[in-house]
């Protein structure tokens, strides 16, 4: 664990009274604890991240974000000379993490026209840009055929008649099958199972491929499939490679993402290189020597680097205490949607023990909206800043306007000095959209 040297700090999380290596081991790779129990994070103290940026804000550890990058691009490529690693953007489309994705040497998945928007404005090259997706319109398509993406992953027949109506030069495409496989995780997780709505069933997988074949400029590069998402155990992305090699033998295999991530030290997750070794070894086994490897990671990359900041508005005792803060579901629909368990922390009480169990909710109209029951904190009081750690994942992509909530900043630290990469949402920019006057006029 990393110690916070910019500032002439160096307390490490494990010498905290509630650090250990449970807390180590959700917070970010480049947090550290000063003087006084107050987090860093990248070298930036909590309390000027929140005089600066204000609450919620997603704050994200840049260099652990890299370092992590660059574990499944180099990991991968030494396993697998002729690899190609995918950023799964749906995790955190935003332009900032896509100019450091394509920095890092990632190419990136989108699935439709806002995220590809993103890739381009970003500068991703087209060539390193792969369209996903169940249900992709005449005009995403054309959007991405006329950038010159490198492949569309099609999902069903009216893809391809889409496509052949569209393409006047060479198209590379893969074709996405259901591989039938149901991993353990949340139902709303799972996407390779035998109802998934995406790709289509083995059985089918022939005759698209001859719909394809039959296209003058339709290229079929490889195969795509994906499993689910938060996967907990690695024997299912062995699996995923086997049944992606019935089909027989392909220029190229997309075995897709879904590795999950540590979010309480209760449910610790496979490391990187656990992963890669089992889809190589699987591979190395089932695939083509010469064939293309394609993995594509999301959760796994953002997720431990992003944090989440609150404030404390209100400390309520009743039958039991509740803590509320100024955000919740509007920025964290993850809490409501899958039920995932997050960890909660004093964000400047690290140099004390809890002392206080109590439930976390947030400010929406909703009983849904608890970001962590039964969670210790140190004496709760209005004005705390709360972390949320590992929140990187998803949070931003699922903020909503629920009770007017505006979309929190995202903000990226580094070596004690911090940048935004989104700015917060205002009431300006929400009122653009609106038409106040509609009604009367009628």
């Amino acid at each position: 664990m990393s110690t916070d040297r910019v500032r002439g700090v160096n307390v490490t999380i494990e010498e905290t009274p509630i650090g250990l290596n449970r807390t180590a081991s959700v917070l970010p790779e480049e947090a550290s604890i000063a003087d006084g129990g107050e987090l860093h994070i990248g070298g930036c103290p909590v309390t000027e991240l929140v005089a600066t940026y204000g609450t919620p804000a997603y704050v994200f550890d840049e260099l652990g974000l890299r370092r992590q990058i660059r574990r499944f691009v180099d990991g991968l490529q030494s396993r697998w000379p002729s690899s190609e690693v995918l950023f799964a953007s749906k995790s955190l489309p935003a332009v900032a993490m896509y100019s450091i994705a394509r920095s890092e040497g990632l190419s990136v998945d989108v699935a439709g026209a806002g995220e590809l928007s993103m890739a381009l404005a970003a500068g991703v090259n087209p060539e390193r840009i792969y369209l996903h997706g169940n249900a992709k319109s005449d005009a995403e398509l054309k959007l991405a055929v006329d950038a010159g993406i490198r492949a569309v992953m099609v999902d069903n027949f009216d893809d391809i008649r889409r496509l052949k109506s569209l393409v006047a030069k060479p198209q590379s495409v893969f074709i996405r099958m259901i591989p039938g496989i149901s991993p353990t995780t949340h139902d709303s997780q799972v996407t390779g199972g035998s109802d998934s709505k995406f790709g289509l069933p083995a059985d089918q997988i022939a005759a698209a491929v001859a719909e394809i074949r039959d296209d003058p400029y339709l290229q079929l590069d490889g195969v795509h499939l994906h499993i689910g998402s938060q996967i907990l155990e690695t024997e299912p992305f062995a699996g995923a490679v086997e049944s992606v090699s019935h089909l027989g033998p392909f220029a190229a295999y997309d075995i897709g993402g879904g590795l999950g991530v540590t979010y309480t030290p209760d449910e610790p997750a496979p490391s990187v290189d656990e992963y890669l070794d089992s889809i190589v070894s699987a591979a190395s086994r089932l695939l083509p020597e010469d064939a293309k490897l394609l993995i594509e990671p999301g959760r796994a990359i953002v997720a431990r680097a992003g944090v989440t900041l609150y404030r404390v508005n209100t400390v309520k005792r009743t039958a039991k205490t509740f803590v509320a803060v100024d955000g919740g579901m509007a920025d964290n629909l993850d809490i409501a949607l899958t039920q995932q368990t997050y960890e909660a922390y004093s964000a400047t009480k690290f140099d004390r023990q809890p002392d206080t169990t109590c439930d976390l909710v947030g400010r929406q109209c909703e009983s849904g909206d608890l970001l962590r029951a039964d969670v210790g904190l140190v004496d709760p009081q209005v004005d705390d800043i709360i972390i949320m750690p590992a929140t990187g994942a998803y949070s931003y992509t699922m903020a909503n306007h629920y009770n007017g909530a505006l979309t929190p900043p995202i903000v990226f630290c580094r070596n004690g000095t911090s940048r935004l990469g989104a700015r917060r949402e205002t009431e300006e920019d929400v009122m653009r959209l609106q038409q106040p006057g509609l009604i009367e006029e009628w």
